[in-house]
């Protein structure tokens, strides 16, 4: 149960720099576990050290990795960041910072592993990277130019998640963890999302245009309910339920229709 259970993922960072501070600010804050996925920057590179200052020790401990899936497999939350609100995809289960750290903070009190998502520099996260968020995280900004650096993105965000934090403390100093039910790992969780989606789609639930906004609505309407293990494994036997009478009926009427 710590600040430490909580990783900041940084998805293709460009800028060797913005790693750098974003190291630092995760060291004013009280976190340890940085997670870069497929970086075009180094963590070795001479800007990255400088703008560190006394974040080394989370820069050496960083992990690298090809996707985001791998770096928030054993997530129970999932927060992205955004600065792009237009569409579909992006009207769902956005929120300002301060409102869903408290969500953040009971995971964490828990015992959970839970992970911020900041996308890259000049684009952000992309619509497939956000349908593998439970939320997403805008922060308020004028119109004009509502989009943060980087790493001032990661500063508000952990500097939120602090607040909580030391909120909850004063709040129940010494107390031992809050007693939650416990929620799917993320990997677990895409798996049966992908089952689910293959049902859906065998009965033309989803179908057409809007079939992958329609998946992502319903990603979001059962992440924001913390699965647990148990319920994860019932939705998977329903998907495989719903293939099975699927293709069932697509035999029978092959058969019926070769009747003379």
């Amino acid at each position: 149960m710590s600040l430490h259970h909580c990783r900041v993922v940084l998805v293709q960072p460009t800028i060797a720099g913005n790693i750098g501070a974003t190291a630092r600010v995760m060291r004013n804050m009280g976190l340890t576990n940085l997670v870069l996925v497929s970086p075009q920057a180094s963590l070795d590179d001479r800007q990255t050290r400088q703008l560190a200052t006394h974040g080394e020790e989370i820069l050496d401990r960083a992990r690298v990795v090809d996707r985001l899936s791998d770096a928030v497999a054993d997530c129970a939350l999932v927060l992205g960041t955004s600065a792009r609100r237009g569409g579909l995809l992006r009207r769902q289960s956005v929120v300002a910072p301060a409102e869903i750290m408290p969500r953040l903070v009971a995971e964490l009190r828990a015992g959970q592993s839970a992970a911020l998502v900041f996308g890259t520099e000049a684009h952000g996260l992309t619509d497939e990277e956000v349908t593998r968020c439970h939320f997403l995280i805008t922060i308020p900004a004028d119109d004009s130019y509502p989009v943060l650096n980087l790493a001032q993105a990661v500063a508000i965000c952990l500097y939120e998640l602090r607040k909580g934090w030391e909120v909850w403390e004063a709040d129940d100093p010494g107390q031992p963890s809050c007693e939650r039910r416990p929620v799917a790992a993320f990997a677990d969780q895409d798996r049966m999302f992908a089952q689910l989606e293959q049902a859906l789609r065998a009965i033309h639930f989803l179908y057409g245009p809007k079939a992958e906004s329609l998946m992502h609505a319903l990603r979001h309407l059962l992440g924001r309910a913390g699965l647990t293990p148990m319920e994860v494994d019932v939705l998977s036997g329903l998907a495989r339920q719903i293939r099975w009478y699927a293709d069932h009926n697509k035999q029978l009427q092959a058969l019926s229709e070769n009747q003379p």
